[in-house]
């Protein structure tokens, strides 16, 4: 008997696919069924994508029929961050009243990859507003409600990819693709009790996908497992003509349990010492996890001011990426009565302000450039060191 696809990984969920235990319509319907039913809770989703979708899962239901399978996403639903352009009538709202109604003629790249990849575009997912353009510290600033996790009726889920941080824990999605600047593919993964990598700059194309800072952003993808993951970011990483930014350089998972090598991480010195005790000590015990398949070691850079210098370039390219919002007076059309009044402040940054952090983000980068040399391969915990983690999920589902 199959079991359940709710909580199940992508990697098994594709195993059932591809043997046709499971068929992509039915797969389809029923993650479909529970975004439309259980999203509400959580202020998860601003469009559920059903007639797409569905259209999506026939064709894949053929075409694996038929002997063509196109890889591990073949007929597997997942959600997409609202800042995601999508085709066919579908709004694009980037989470923000002045955007509710926007829409485009064309996919982002990642959508488009995804597609090829015979994944299911289930839904797209809500966010905090402008993916947090005018600053946020608060759950509130999103039209669709704040965020919240599944894990507790109160509980925040994180910005700015909240949504995609709850459908995940929830087991609306099998996965969805997030984007981070500062933390926000890892706060809500973090929020929600999953797993969010947020790839290297350049990895993953942005074309389609709304700006915030042209120097820091980066899509990648949150499931419940890091090996769920890897099998995501294999199929949306690449270079992209349309996106000057990426790099170069192919990308191709391979699973823990497929790498004979043991890894090399890398814990920067001191990293939790200003964390609470149970941070600590959770953190503790994910560096002897990651013992078990690796050596890990204590690195360490200079002593610099990375908040404000990162907050400085922030600052500087949100105010420029919203120019327009700014100088029409349409950012008081956002939810957040303080997000009405951040542009402003953020207009004022001094450009030799915004140089300076930019050189000094230059010198942090070669010190890492000669880390990395030194620990020869850098590499995120994969399949055998988070199957533990998929295991709890199962057996400790959220409120959902």
């Amino acid at each position: 008997m199959t079991p359940s696809p709710i909580f199940a990984s992508v990697r098994e969920l594709a195993e059932h696919v591809r043997a046709r235990r499971l068929s992509p319509v039915a797969l389809a319907e029923l993650f479909l069924e529970r975004l439309e039913t259980l999203a509400p809770r959580y202020n998860a989703v601003v469009t559920v994508t059903r007639d797409r979708a569905l259209d999506q899962a026939r064709r894949a239901e053929r075409e694996i029929a038929s002997g063509r399978h196109r890889g591990p996403l073949h007929g597997i639903p997942y959600g997409a961050k609202d800042l995601l352009a999508t085709s066919g009538g579908i709004p694009t709202t980037w989470g923000a009243v002045p955007f509710r109604e926007q829409r485009f003629d064309f996919d982002a790249t990642v959508v488009s990859k995804l597609e090829d990849g015979g994944a299911v575009l289930a839904a797209k997912l809500a966010m905090v507003e402008l993916a947090g353009g005018m600053g946020y510290r608060q759950p509130h600033a999103s039209f669709t409600g704040p965020g919240l996790s599944p894990w507790g009726s109160d509980a925040w889920s994180g910005g700015s990819s909240s949504g995609s941080g709850s459908a995940v824990a929830a087991g609306l999605v099998p996965f969805a693709i997030g984007s981070e600047t500062w933390g926000s593919i890892l706060s809500p993964a973090t929020y929600c009790r999953i797993t969010g990598l947020r790839p290297t700059y350049g990895r993953v194309s942005r074309h389609g996908a709304m700006a915030l800072c042209w120097t820091l952003d980066k899509l990648g993808p949150l499931a419940l497992s890091a090996d769920d993951c890897g099998l995501v970011l294999e199929a949306i990483a690449g270079r992209d003509p349309l996106d000057a930014s990426t790099a170069d350089r192919a990308f191709r998972y391979e699973s823990a349990d497929r790498v004979e090598r043991r890894f090399r991480f890398g814990v920067l010195r001191g990293v939790a010492d200003e964390a609470d005790a149970p941070v600590r000590e959770n953190f503790q015990r994910s560096l002897e996890v990651l013992e078990k398949i690796g050596v890990v070691e204590t690195i360490a850079i200079s002593d610099l001011p990375y908040e404000p210098l990162t907050r400085t370039i922030l600052a500087a390219e949100a105010a420029a990426a919203f120019e327009e919002l700014i100088e029409s007076g349409g950012i008081a059309g956002l939810t957040a009565p303080e997000d009405r009044h951040t542009a402003y402040a953020r207009d004022a940054v001094l450009a030799k302000d915004y140089i300076r952090a930019l050189r000094l983000r230059g010198v942090v980068a070669r010190e890492i450039d000669e880390v990395l040399s030194r620990l020869d391969a850098l590499v995120a915990p994969t399949a055998r060191a988070y199957q533990a983690l998929t295991d709890w999920h199962r057996q400790h589902p959220p409120i959902a």
